[in-house]
């Protein structure tokens, strides 16, 4: 069975039992969000909220860290720094973040996969199997990886150039015949401006010395769990240069620019 129909009879099987949605009322499932993407390709890297802070919203996620400095990546409740050597450490409580998207994860998809595929094939699947293309989608396949590329973002200075001139110097590394996780998102096209239109996923090494921001990969031996929500809180900065930056512009291209491999 092809990798795109096992992932449209796993989503088939949890509608048809009604549990593909988190329905407690009692306690909101939702994405936890601070600022925006497009305020960080505008070269907005300071924010005032601390990862003690952020780790109440959700044990799941990515993001940022003050001043650029590197990729966060968290999953079973454990925050990861990917700075620009592409080594990876834990995050203290006191470090800040600009930008970072978290949720308590709680998957209702499990596909097992032990064929190779590839980065686009992967997307192209869920893409195919997801029930609606308008709701959010929370990722995380351990894998054994043949390849996998990955960037970190070097610490900026200010005055801070936008994020599409920092990635054109941002640090790439290859890796081959590794195991790891990868965590990420799927978000609408909708919002383009307040997250990565469609797939955006970082990753980190089984030994969690190494990882960043994925680029591309093949992928064999995964467990791939998908969490599904229609719930997305969002929080802006209410001081500082977010308030006087020009946010309403078109940065689709730039985005791709900066998010994806060229």
């Amino acid at each position: 069975m092809a990798i795109d129909d096992v992932f449209i009879k796993a989503f088939r099987s949890h509608r048809t039992k009604g549990d593909l949605f988190h329905h407690d009322q009692r306690q909101a499932h939702e994405l936890f969000q601070t600022s925006t993407i497009g305020a960080l390709m505008e070269g907005i890297y300071d924010g005032e909220v601390t990862y003690g802070e952020l780790a109440k919203h959700g044990d799941f996620g990515l993001g940022t860290f003050n001043a650029l400095d590197g990729e966060m990546i968290a999953f079973n409740g454990q925050f990861y720094q990917i700075t620009a050597d592409g080594k990876a450490r834990p995050v203290m409580p006191s470090a800040k973040t600009p930008f970072a998207v978290v949720m308590f994860f709680d998957p209702t998809v499990k596909v097992l996969w032990e064929e190779l595929t590839d980065w686009d094939h992967f997307q192209q699947a869920v893409d195919k199997a997801v029930p609606s293309k308008n709701i959010f989608y929370a990722v995380m396949a351990t894998a054994a990886f043949d390849y996998i590329k990955v960037r970190t973002v070097p610490r900026q200075q200010k005055p801070y150039p936008p994020l599409a001139e920092v990635a054109k110097r941002q640090a790439v590394y290859e890796h081959e015949g590794v195991r790891g996780t990868l965590v990420g998102f799927r978000f609408p096209d909708y919002a383009q401006g307040v997250n990565v239109p469609g797939y955006h996923v970082h990753f980190l090494t089984e030994d969690g010395r190494t990882g960043g921001h994925v680029l591309n990969f093949r992928m064999c031996d995964a467990t791939v769990q998908i969490d599904v929500t229609s719930d997305l809180h969002m929080e802006v900065p209410d001081c500082g240069d977010f308030l006087d930056a020009d946010l309403g512009k078109d940065q689709t291209e730039a985005i791709e620019r900066a998010e994806k491999e060229r």
